[in-house]
C-alpha cells in the first residue's frame, strides 16, 4: 500500500467526518469549530452562589463539536439542567474575531456528585446540545460587551468583562500553555450569577450588548 494513497484515504476521512461536524454562523457564513474551550468560575458572585471555592489558578473544561447546537434541548431523564449564559468568541490566529451568546448547560446534580468525588466533568458538560449558540459578529474592541438573559421575559442574568476575574485575552494565553485554539474554535468566558433549572416550552432571550447597544438578540424556545 503506498503512502500517496494512505494520504488519500486519510483526507476523504476527514472530509466525511467534517460532514457531520456540528456548524455555527459568523455573519454570512458557517463555521466549524473543532472544540469548545470554557473557563469556569470567571465572576465572584457566581462562585459564591454555587458555594465554590475561589480557585488559585484558572479552571478549564472542554466541550467537543457534538456539543455545540443552535437549539435548547431539555435532556431527556435528567430533572436537573441548569443553564449559563456566557460571552463566546471565535477565535482565529489565537486572536478574538467574534463575538456570540452562549449557553453552557450543565446537568447540575450530576457535577455536584463528580465534584464531591474528585472527577471530571465530562458527563455534567458534554452531553449533546450542551454549548448552544447564537449567530456571530464580528467584534474589534471587546473592552465594553455584556450579556443578558431573560427568561419567560424575566431578567435571569446579566454580567460583562468588567465583571470578569480573568479576561477574555488573559484567557487565550493561559489556555496557550496547555492546548491551542484550531481556527473557528470557541472560547466561553464563564457566566455571571444568576444560573437555574428551566422546562420545556420556555422561552429565552440572549443578549450580547456593547456599551449601551445591543449588538446581537436571540430568541430560544426550549424542545
Amino acid at each position: 500500500m503506498s503512502f500517496k494513497y494512505i494520504f488519500i484515504r486519510y483526507n476523504n476521512l476527514k472530509l466525511n467526518l467534517g460532514e457531520d461536524m456540528n456548524t455555527i454562523k459568523l455573519e454570512d457564513k458557517l463555521i466549524t469549530p473543532s472544540k469548545v474551550i470554557c473557563i469556569g468560575r470567571n465572576y465572584v458572585d457566581h462562585i459564591k452562589e454555587l458555594n465554590n471555592e475561589m480557585p488559585t489558578d484558572m479552571v478549564f473544561f472542554i466541550k467537543p463539536n457534538s456539543c455545540i447546537s443552535d437549539e435548547i434541548i431539555f435532556p431527556k431523564g435528567n430533572d436537573s439542567c441548569h443553564y449559563e449564559a456566557e460571552i463566546s468568541f471565535i477565535i482565529e490566529d489565537t486572536k478574538i474575531v467574534a463575538v456570540g451568546f452562549g449557553l453552557d448547560m450543565t446537568l447540575r446534580e450530576v457535577q455536584s456528585k463528580l465534584k464531591a468525588k474528585g472527577l471530571p466533568w465530562e458527563r455534567a458538560k458534554s452531553f449533546h446540545n450542551a454549548a448552544v449558540f447564537s449567530d456571530f459578529v464580528k467584534i474589534n474592541d471587546i473592552s465594553n460587551l455584556s450579556l443578558q438573559l431573560e427568561i419567560n421575559g424575566e431578567l435571569k442574568q446579566e454580567g460583562g468583562i468588567d465583571l470578569m476575574i480573568h479576561k477574555p485575552h488573559e484567557t487565550i494565553t493561559e489556555a496557550l500553555t496547555f492546548t491551542y485554539f484550531e481556527d473557528g474554535d470557541i472560547l466561553m468566558t464563564g457566566t455571571p450569577k444568576g444560573v437555574g433549572s428551566f422546562n420545556i416550552g420556555d422561552t429565552f432571550v440572549g443578549r450580547i450588548i456593547d456599551g449601551k447597544d445591543v449588538l446581537l438578540e436571540k430568541t430560544f424556545v426550549v424542545n
